[in-house]
């Protein structure tokens, strides 16, 4: 009779472990996010973006490989279009109409983001939040009707001089899709 008590408590426990796991992954699957697959002019893969929505806010993770060594402005970008030369992403996305710069005592656009920093092994990882931010559903939302792309450049974003912070070139692109 123990032993038919100590299995029930078991199986019991085991199922409701098993429903708190299922709610707490089907919450994880509701959480608004867009991926974004980098690469370089001639084609080649050097990395992943993916931005979620957490609260009123958006978190970016870029995670990029294969990449030249050194501090390269990462922002995002209005258009989700990324041509040969990358200049169809446009500039950076900026719904609030601010001055460029993460230190600009004016403000800075939604999409300036701190620059990555990159390995000898050619790797680099960034993570930030953009405060105030939404995914989509908002008239300044990131994927709007012209989506939104992510573009590493070749050099050091300032953090300060319109248009880009003096980052050079853009190395990297990737437009983002909804997943």
């Amino acid at each position: 009779m123990f032993a038919l008590r100590r299995a029930a408590v078991i199986v019991t426990s085991l199922l409701f472990v098993s429903a708190g796991c299922a709610g707490v992954g089907k919450d994880r699957a509701q959480t608004p996010s867009a991926n974004a697959t980098l690469r370089t002019a001639q084609g080649e893969t050097v990395g992943t973006v993916t931005v979620r929505q957490q609260s009123d806010d958006l978190v970016f993770t870029l995670s990029a490989h294969s990449l030249p060594p050194g501090s390269h402005g990462a922002h995002v970008h209005m258009t989700g279009q990324c041509a040969p030369d990358f200049a169809a992403a446009g500039g950076h996305w900026n719904p609030d109409g601010t001055q460029h710069g993460l230190r600009n005592p004016q403000g800075s656009h939604k999409g300036d983001l701190p620059n990555v920093e990159v390995g000898a092994d050619g790797k680099g990882v960034l993570s930030f939040t953009v405060r105030n931010a939404a995914l989509s559903g908002s008239e300044a939302s990131l994927l709007d009707a012209d989506g939104a792309a992510f573009v590493i450049h070749a050099g050091a974003d300032d953090m300060m001089t319109d248009p880009s912070g003096n980052s050079g070139g853009r190395i990297a692109c990737g437009v983002f899709a909804k997943s």
